[in-house]
């Protein structure tokens, strides 16, 4: 039976993405089209993506990370090793506005899908790859993955400039960031396209977007030629800004100017503070900011949470409690905005899901399908494009 087509809806309503992407970076940069309308194909081999099986499950095949990664898509399965389903694959070329993935280039090449077989088949796509690594570079061919990608961009090692042992970040940074770039990427072409009638490649490396990410504040010194000294921005290798200890919790605070550090000190009676470190001087509040921030930390733990949260609201103080990916639901504001929305899926039950951020006054988004089970809209999709299926396989018609 075939499955009811949503209401249109979203800015992209009418453009249809074709989404070989897997894991994480590519499935992000695609919801992120889906969200605000693409009508996104997700093409899977008979194995499905490798992220139906990361994450908490309730079933096989459909962890918590898949369902965080692939709502407002349409799963479809084609086995491209086999000339039925690249046959398939090349028909539905010829109506997308978008194909992406985000394969090593050789291996797409491979199965007979690189940029100009794609560009040949519909001059008009836009053909978007997310690479580890630039294909201009000598390490266009090594396989990346989001732990190499923060150790090779510098992230990784910021943590030892502040006097701590190397760390990964404990997210999936690289590919996160990475995929918003990708889905501004095809934004982009698609502009340009509606502008001067042409499709054209994309490539969104991993290494040169996290690499910018990263020293966009940290360039410092190597900004000038010759460099005036290092890397690194000192007021976050060095400063003394860290969450701050309650009588009964943590808390983040920021006195940032010297009227919020005047308000702080006088309204815990330590006004010769202010006076010592003369904090109506930027340059001067500046210079001993380690040491204002030790004077705070010293003081939080003498009230509550609550009591804090209470005094920076009456100073103008930006603060908040530190909060767990646990309390994330119950969070006053994000309650109020229901970023969390309760859901049902068809086979995994009730769920928790989290609404597309941008608002579209003219064009809402909405979450408008449900993750799809592997291969679940195989038969709509090839029939939409004239390709019936015959024991699993796609023929034409």
């Amino acid at each position: 039976m075939q499955t009811p087509k949503p209401a249109r809806t979203g800015p992209l309503d009418g453009i249809r993405v074709l989404d070989l992407t897997s894991v994480v970076l590519g499935p992000l940069a695609t919801q992120s089209l889906a969200d605000l309308g693409a009508d996104v194909i997700k093409i899977e081999g008979p194995e499905g993506d490798l992220m139906r099986a990361n994450g908490v499950s309730r079933n096989p095949g459909m962890s918590s990370i898949y369902l965080a990664l692939n709502r407002n898509k349409r799963s479809v399965v084609l086995d491209l090793k086999t000339e039925a389903g690249a046959t398939a694959l090349r028909q539905l070329i010829a109506g997308a506005d978008v194909f992406i993935h985000n394969m090593r280039v050789a291996a797409i090449e491979r199965l007979g899908f690189g940029h100009a077989a794609v560009a040949a088949l519909n001059p008009r796509i836009v053909y978007c790859v997310a690479t580890g690594f630039g294909q201009d570079g000598p390490h266009r061919d090594k396989p990346a993955f989001d732990d190499i990608i923060q150790a090779a961009c510098g992230l990784v090692s910021l943590g030892a400039a502040a006097g701590s042992r190397p760390e990964y970040v404990p997210s999936l940074i690289a590919d996160k960031t990475t995929g918003i770039v990708l889905a501004n990427a095809v934004l982009a072409a698609l502009l340009h396209r509606e502008r001067h009638g042409e499709g054209q490649a994309v490539e969104v490396p991993m290494l040169e977007t996290m690499a910018t990410f990263v020293m966009a504040e940290h360039l410092a010194g190597l900004t000038f030629d010759p460099a005036t000294g290092r890397a690194g921005y000192a007021r976050l290798l060095e400063g003394g800004r860290r969450p701050a200890q309650t009588a009964d919790g943590w808390i983040c605070a920021l006195p940032y100017t010297d009227r919020h550090w005047k308000a702080f000190f006088r309204a815990v009676d330590r006004e010769d503070l202010a006076e010592k470190y003369n904090i109506a001087s930027r340059a001067e509040r500046n210079a001993h900011i380690r040491a204002l921030y030790q004077h705070f930390g010293e003081i939080t733990p003498g009230r509550t949470t609550a009591q804090w949260m209470a005094l920076f609201e009456a100073l103008d103080i930006p603060a908040t409690p530190i909060y767990t990916p646990d309390d994330l639901p119950s969070h006053p504001h994000l309650e109020a905005v229901g970023l969390f929305q309760p859901t049902v899926h068809p086979t995994e039950g009730p769920l928790r899901e989290m609404r597309p951020t941008a608002r579209f006054s003219a064009t809402p988004l909405a979450l408008r399908r449900h993750a799809p089970l592997l291969g679940e809209h195989t038969e709509e999709v090839l029939r939409e494009a004239g390709i019936a299926t015959v024991d699993g396989g796609a023929t034409s018609t």
